[in-house]
């Protein structure tokens, strides 16, 4: 990518004894937020939540982080512009290692996507590049799926680039679509995958096994390491 990117991303593991400090951004009801703090918590995790920032003032995800004892924080300002200032404030004032997507609703400004290549991640309710893409959030990614048709759905942990969706993939898992099933049964046995896959994706980051190289691609450091990263039924 840029000579930067990598002077930046060293720090990240300098040092193999130390815990990358992770910024968490959501919108909602931060159930995947919930997931990451609980696996930080674990002895054997490689990472800590440090703070908690969403653009929405009845966000969930702020009192899960009041809950836990991590620092939440609304971003303040009337326009995008001042917001999205904010957010580069926030994330440098915290001294973010990684920047974790957890149900953010908002595209991530090119200039923190730059600061942070290689260090930002998010979590897609559906296999990509399937049922991606501005809009294609939440429900509105099950009712499509549903009304597709297709047999099998899933959950995409990715690096985040400059467009909604469309950064190297990490890891997925796949869920199939039942027959009857309705958008809020498939969007539960998807997020049950999310609450797994997420904190696996963000450990193997911060434990550097995978990484975005410098030509946009992911890289694991042993090959077929992401196949036997954590056991899930594939009857989720």
């Amino acid at each position: 990518m840029r000579p930067a990117f990598w002077l930046k991303r060293s720090r990240l593991w300098k040092s193999v004894n130390s815990r990358a400090r992770v910024a968490v951004l959501a919108s909602g009801a931060g159930t995947n937020l919930q997931a990451l703090i609980d696996r930080s918590q674990m002895k054997s995790s490689r990472v800590e939540v440090v703070r908690v920032l969403t653009n929405r003032p009845d966000a969930g995800a702020l009192s899960r982080a009041e809950t836990s004892g991590i620092p939440g924080n609304l971003l303040p300002g009337s326009s995008r512009d001042e917001q999205d200032a904010a957010l580069a404030e926030s994330l440098d004032e915290c001294g973010a290692d990684l920047v974790v997507l957890a149900g953010y609703l908002r595209l991530v400004p090119l200039s923190i996507v730059r600061e942070y290549a290689g260090r930002i991640v998010n979590i897609h309710p559906a296999l990509l590049p399937a049922f991606g893409g501005a809009g294609m959030y939440g429900r509105h990614v099950h009712e499509a799926v549903l009304r597709q048709g297709v047999r099998v759905t899933g959950a995409t942990v990715h690096f985040v680039d400059a467009e909604y969706d469309e950064g190297p993939i990490i890891l997925q898992w796949p869920v199939p679509v039942l027959d009857g099933d309705t958008p809020e049964r498939l969007a539960a046995r998807v997020l049950a995958v999310e609450q797994r896959l997420l904190p696996e994706a963000v450990e193997a980051v911060a434990a550097g096994q995978v990484t975005l190289e410098p030509d946009g691609t992911c890289r694991w450091q042993r090959p077929g390491a992401q196949l036997n990263t954590f056991n899930l039924s594939r009857e989720s």
